[in-house]
């Protein structure tokens, strides 16, 4: 529906295609406007899943697109890092506005309410969990297109409280190749399954090294399994990305706006085509 914010809870057609089962879903904040909820998710840590949501969200923003950032990362919280973002825009009695990007990027992280971003959030599940869902409730987003949402790794408290809590429109895979990755990335796919969440396709990282001086692709951790697991569940790999210092770079000093985004173009694509 062409009046369709993008929260069904709120809804009260009962025929619209896209209604999901919103037995369980938070009530989006009442200024608030999202159309699309994208989960950028990974069975495993340190393969690079933050800094793919953030290129992911540059290179819609580059579409032309209204574009948002939910860290749900709440102990390891690092998107205002990548855009050099400190503080929420302001509060009123209505919600939280986010942070916003050079860019024009909205931005929301535990970090920016903490009053030291090197102060640990040593909380248990359950309150973690709250704070992502009221990221959702309490956050005023400012009419956005596409909201990603930077899981935390695995499939605990917080990636089922995103699933059942806000109305998740698909899934990308961010994965590394490593031997492990066959089990841990079925593991994730499984969850996004039994979750009713389609998933998009996977985002293979630290994929390669260009070699300077000839451009040949040296596979530092081995050749990947990932193609077994993409024949087996039917997905399509959408990129591979190479270990670039200059997006870590880029990343650290809070400059991912201006990273290159070619490498996730087909990411994208598919996430457009997956609108209709």
């Amino acid at each position: 529906m062409s009046s369709c914010n993008g929260n069904c809870s709120s809804c009260g057609s009962t025929s619209c295609g896209d209604r999901k089962q919103e037995s369980l879903l938070a009530q989006l904040n009442p200024k608030a406007k999202v159309k699309r909820v994208i989960a950028v998710v990974s069975g495993k840590g340190g393969v690079g899943k933050s800094t793919v949501t953030s290129m992911l969200a540059v290179a819609m923003a580059r579409q032309g697109k209204r574009v948002g950032i939910l860290d749900a990362d709440i102990t390891g919280p690092s998107a205002p890092t990548a855009f050099g973002v400190t503080e929420c825009q302001g509060a009123s009695e209505d919600g939280i506005y986010p942070a916003l990007s050079r860019g024009g990027i909205q931005v929301m992280s535990i970090n920016l309410l903490l009053d030291n971003p090197a102060d640990p959030v040593i909380w248990r599940g359950p309150v973690i969990a709250g704070a992502v869902k009221q990221f959702w409730t309490d956050v005023i987003w400012e009419d956005v297109d596409c909201l990603f949402v930077d899981m935390p790794p695995g499939t605990g408290d917080v990636p089922l409280t995103v699933f059942q809590s806000l109305p998740v429109d698909g899934v990308v895979i961010v994965t590394s190749p490593q031997d492990l990755v066959s089990m841990i990335v079925t593991k994730a796919v499984k969850m996004a399954q039994m979750m009713q969440v389609p998933v998009l396709g996977f985002v293979e990282n630290y994929s390669y090294v260009l070699c300077p001086d000839c451009g040949k692709k040296i596979h530092v951790f081995g050749e990947g399994h990932l193609d077994e697991v993409a024949r087996q569940f039917q997905l399509p790999i959408l990129a591979r990305l190479p270990i670039d210092p200059a997006v870590a770079q880029a990343y650290d000093n809070g400059l991912m706006e201006t990273v290159p985004t070619d490498a996730v173009d087909e990411v994208v694509k598919a996430i457009l085509a997956s609108e209709n």
